[in-house]
Order: structure tokens, then C-alpha cells, then sequence
């Protein structure tokens, strides 16, 4: 089945490949970049700000130039490291919500070619608010707490092995060594593939409930009906955004290190003093940029993940030439259970087209008469 391109979109929505959905990301992120990276920015910059004001709060609060092995010290440390999971774990709820709210817009783009704006995504957000603040604090709770126990799991399993690979060949070091690397790594690619598992089941939650209009619990067993099949393309997705990302990052990485380094900063060690403010400060303000460029990657790579599961499972490409042609499809009404869910329903003509269908006590397919 050939896919047609839909009306205004330069995008041809074909079964895509590992390499066909980042090529295709990439092309549309840098097509949008800044207007991407401002939709992304407000809840980065608010969680930077805290995080800063934080900082200097622990600074006042404790000693900063306390004995290593003191007391103070130990509680300055905490204090920073319980207060920046706190603010990381909202930032990141608050980036999820935003970015489930570009879903929608994102989706109506690839429909009818409409463009990917600030105002519409917020919109979008401020109408799911609830569901979509529901929806991402369990998803970062669940996959933060998965992701902990498989990292845990993968470190014990590369430990025994290591240790196993050096009881054995310990007289041939050269050997023991190259079977030491390969156990690692064969154990971190064993839980990352566990882990995008997982996480593959949920990964069109925001996409489910702003595209279709189905609440936060519906969306989840909708997004795991979707989602088989995806780990090979979401590790591809991780592996080449977090790598390009980080790489581009480095360039502002290396000179503040040689920086506090030439300004004898001991970057590395907790003897003496403890790191200068300014640094802290520098090093959090770049992981928040890549942050922030990470994000709409991720959103973006995601809708193209959706759109192509329903064109291979459901005729998605189907329905989205005829809603090129005739127009937004209506919601199906709540009474109705309908297996195929509607390219983009609109929300707001439910509760009518229930209404009318219990009054004619009938029920037509999509809300239509």
C-alpha cells in the first residue's frame, strides 16, 4: 500500500525504520528548532532557577568549607542531593506535560500541515492538564524505579561475571581483559533491551490521550495494544540523540573544565575545599540545555512512532487522507466501544453525538449520522 503525503504536510507517512525515523526527526527538529526549544524552555528554566537559588540556600545554610569528614559537610551534600532529585523529578513531570501537549499539535501537522506553534501546544497542555500531570508523574515514578532496579540488576550480573572471567583465565591477563569488556557490555545491552522493554509500552501515553481523547489509566493499555515491536527503534532513538546531544555538549563541557581547572579547581575529589559555587552553578546550567534540546527529540520521534504504528496496524494512512479531504473526524461517543480509534477525534463533539445517539437509541460508527 502506497502512503500518501497529506494535505500541506511535507511529510510522507510511510513505515519508517530505525533510520528513516531519526533522519525524519532530525530533518523536522531542525526545520523547527527554535520554536521547539521555546515550547521545551519554560519548565527547564523554572527548575534551573530553583535549582540555582537551591544551591546558594544549602551554601548559606551549611558550610561549604567544612572538614571532609565532618558532619556539616555530609549534610551540605545531602541537602543539595535530595533538594536537586525533588526539582529534577518535577522539571521532568512538567517537561513530560508540555511535551504531551505538542503531541497534539505535532499530529496535526502530519494531518493537515498545520504549523508546530508555541501557543497551540500550551493550549493543548492547559485543556489535559490534570490527566496529563497524572499520567507523567506515574510514568516517571514507574520508569525511574524500573530503570533503578535493572541498573542495580545489570551491575551485579557484569560483577559476577567479571569476577568469574578473572578466576578463569586469570594467567592470561590480555584474555581476561578483553572477556571482562565484552561481559560488560554484553550486560548493559541486555538491560538497556529489558529496559526499552518496558518503557516501550508507555511510550505513547501523551500521544494516546491528546490525539484520541482517552484519560490517563485508558491511554496506558491502549499505548502497550500499540507498542510492539518498538525497542529495536526506541533504543536507536535514545542511543542517537543522548550521543549527538552530549557530543555537541562537550564543546561547552571541555573549556569550563579546563577553566576551574586552570583556576585550580579540584573537580574530582572531595579533600580540602568543596566545589566553588560558580562551578555547580555552570556545570547544572548545561545539563539543563541538553535538556531542553533532548526533549523535543524525544516528542517529535515519538508522534512518528505513533503515526507509524497505527499506518501498520490500523490503515492509519487511510483514514488520514480522508480526513484531508472531508475534514476532522468527530470523537466516537462514550457508550460506544469502538476497536478502531479515529485518526484525531474531536474532543469537544462527544458528549453530542452520545446525546443524540441515545435519544435516536442508536449508535453510529465515529459519531455520525
Amino acid at each position: 500500500m502506497n502512503s500518501p503525503r497529506t494535505n500541506g504536510s511535507n511529510l510522507s507517512l510511510t513505515p519508517l525504520g530505525a533510520g528513516d525515523l531519526i533522519d525524519r526527526a532530525v530533518r523536522f527538529y531542525r526545520k523547527n528548532f527554535w520554536t521547539l526549544i521555546t515550547i521545551a524552555a519554560p519548565p527547564v528554566i523554572a527548575g534551573t532557577l530553583f535549582s540555582v537559588v537551591w544551591t546558594i540556600l544549602g551554601r548559606e545554610m551549611f558550610s561549604a568549607q567544612a572538614a571532609p569528614d565532618s558532619g556539616e559537610r555530609a549534610f551540605y551534600y545531602f541537602f543539595l542531593w535530595f533538594g536537586n532529585l525533588i526539582i529534577w523529578l518535577i522539571e521532568t513531570i512538567a517537561t513530560l506535560v508540555v511535551m504531551g501537549g505538542a503531541s497534539r499539535n505535532f499530529v496535526r501537522h502530519l494531518l493537515f500541515g498545520e504549523p508546530v506553534t508555541f501557543g497551540d501546544t500550551y493550549r493543548n497542555t492547559f485543556k489535559r492538564i490534570g490527566s496529563l500531570v497524572l499520567a507523567s508523574t506515574l510514568l516517571v515514578l514507574f520508569l525511574g524505579f524500573i530503570g533503578l532496579v535493572l541498573f542495580y540488576f545489570g551491575m551485579i550480573v557484569a560483577a559476577f561475571g567479571i569476577v568469574a572471567v578473572a578466576a578463569v583465565f586469570s594467567s592470561i591477563p590480555i584474555i581476561a581483559v578483553v572477556l571482562s569488556v565484552a561481559v560488560g557490555l554484553a550486560a548493559t545491552i541486555v538491560t538497556m533491551i529489558l529496559f526499552f522493554l518496558i518503557a516501550s509500552r508507555f511510550a505513547y501515553v501523551p500521544q494516546v490521550m491528546l490525539v484520541e481523547g482517552q484519560g490517563a489509566f485508558s491511554a496506558v493499555g491502549r499505548s502497550a495494544s500499540l507498542a510492539s515491536g518498538n525497542v529495536r527503534r526506541l533504543m536507536a532513538l535514545f542511543v542517537f540523540t543522548t550521543v549527538a546531544t552530549y557530543s555537541a555538549l562537550a564543546l561547552l563541557y571541555i573549556p569550563l573544565g579546563w577553566y576551574a581547572w586552570a583556576n585550580g579547581v579540584e573537580i574530582l575529589t572531595f579533600q580540602n575545599t568543596v566545589v566553588p559555587a560558580w562551578y555547580e552553578i555552570a556545570n547544572s546550567l548545561i545539563g539543563q540545555i541538553s535538556f531542553i534540546l533532548l526533549s523535543p527529540v524525544w516528542t517529535i520521534g515519538l508522534c512518528l512512532l505513533y503515526v507509524d504504528e497505527r499506518v501498520r496496524s490500523e490503515g492509519y494512512d487511510i483514514e488520514l487522507m480522508a480526513a484531508s479531504r472531508l475534514g476532522e473526524i468527530p470523537a466516537v461517543p462514550q457508550s460506544y466501544i469502538n476497536p478502531l480509534q479515529p485518526a484525531l477525534g474531536d474532543v469537544r463533539l462527544a458528549p453530542a453525538a452520545a446525546t443524540a445517539a441515545r435519544s435516536n437509541d442508536r449508535i453510529t460508527t465515529l459519531g455520525l449520522d
